[in-house]
């Protein structure tokens, strides 16, 4: 897979997981546990959310192929699901995204790298939560809601360029 492929799959991964806008949450969610309690709970979300990425990135393609779904139908979907999603940066839309990443690069290799991504994005996370109290204290409520709002634009040209290849993919865009 290529450098540039493997690089954008990151960056679209990160953007829908939005460490950034997790961390508050996060620190809301676990502000009366200990430390070793914290890092408890982010082991766990993380080892949770590899487990559901890593699955649907396996058996995406076979769910889309028993419901009938074309991969391209799916992108189209797929970068429509990811522009609502961009507009407020609300809901789940990784799954969406690794069965999109994965069906780039057809067979154990799309799996493959696929797998690597959701790894490297989820050791992103998992140091974002560690480090949670900091990245709050030093960004501030503000600083998250700009940076949020930015990775949403990003995504939302991300989920663009998804919709024009499942556009090309039906041939009526070349």
């Amino acid at each position: 897979m290529e450098l540039s492929i493997l690089i954008t799959s990151f960056v679209t991964l990160f953007v829908i997981v939005d460490p950034i806008g997790l961390t508050p949450l996060f620190v809301a969610m676990t502000q009366e546990m200990t430390p070793k309690q914290q890092r408890q709970i982010a082991i766990r979300s993380i080892v949770v959310a590899i487990g559901i990425l890593f699955a649907f990135t396996l058996f995406g393609d076979a769910i889309l192929r028993f419901a009938g779904i074309s991969m391209p139908a799916f992108r189209v979907a797929g970068g429509i699901l990811l522009f609502l999603t961009a507009l407020d940066m609300l809901g789940p839309g990784s799954i969406a995204t690794v069965i999109l990443l994965a069906g780039n690069t057809p067979g154990i290799e799309g799996i493959l790298w696929t797998y690597a991504v959701v790894s490297a994005v989820m050791i992103t996370v998992f140091a974002f939560f560690l480090t949670a109290p900091l990245i709050k204290r030093a960004l501030g409520k503000t600083g998250i809601n700009v940076t949020t709002r930015l990775l949403g634009m990003l995504l939302a040209a991300l989920a663009v360029q998804f919709v024009m290849d499942g556009i090309a993919d039906f041939g009526l865009l070349s």
